[in-house]
């Protein structure tokens, strides 16, 4: 996977996890790319009088972060806990391995959708009275009855050549149906 797919997966992790244990409406999150920590950062409005702390920062305070910073505007501010990162890394690693998992079915719906309209190479898995199906190494692939050959009997373990005719997401990865009826299966 890119690593710009994998720091974004950590960040968010990391927004929901600090959201999580921690109040604030505009959280943003940045790892050090050289020492790994991670940084949280509170956007707080700048107000003459600070009525509420956690969204609101006096204009010197203000001016201490940002010289530029002015009465009605935003500034960042470094909040990250003391001990967050204890507190943040199961939420965190949830999270990331949820965005690593989506990240993976993306990138295999996108390699079996270009490959929609050709021949691929399969090994039977199982065989259900409505469809076969077929391994195709990271996924499998359905040949559904109305696709089949009538003649033909299957067996598990059996390899199989087939037209991938249509692929489509679904929840659990890419959804690949093909076919061995297909007209330009003989082509």
């Amino acid at each position: 996977l890119p690593l710009d797919i994998v720091l974004e997966a950590v960040e968010v992790a990391l927004i929901s996890a600090y959201k999580r244990n921690f109040s604030g409406n505009h959280v943003t999150a940045q790892i050090d790319a050289k020492s790994g920590e991670p940084l949280i950062f509170i956007e707080k409005a700048v107000v003459q009088d600070v009525q509420d702390p956690k969204n609101e920062i006096s204009l010197e305070d203000a001016q201490k972060v940002n010289i530029r910073a002015a009465i009605g505007g935003l500034v960042s501010i470094e909040s990250t806990p003391a001990n967050f990162g204890r507190i943040a890394a199961q939420t965190a690693k949830q999270v990331i391995l949820q965005r690593i998992r989506e990240a993976e079915r993306d990138a295999l719906y996108s390699t079996y959708a270009e490959r929609e309209g050709e021949i691929v190479n399969g090994t039977v898995h199982k065989i259900d009275p409505h469809q076969v199906t077929l391994s195709l190494g990271k996924v499998e692939a359905f040949l559904p009855r109305s696709e089949q050959i009538p003649t033909e009997r299957y067996g598990e373990g059996q390899r199989l050549r087939a037209y991938v005719a249509s692929v489509s997401k679904a929840n659990r990865g890419p959804q690949i149906v093909v076919s061995r009826t297909h007209r330009n299966m003989l082509r």
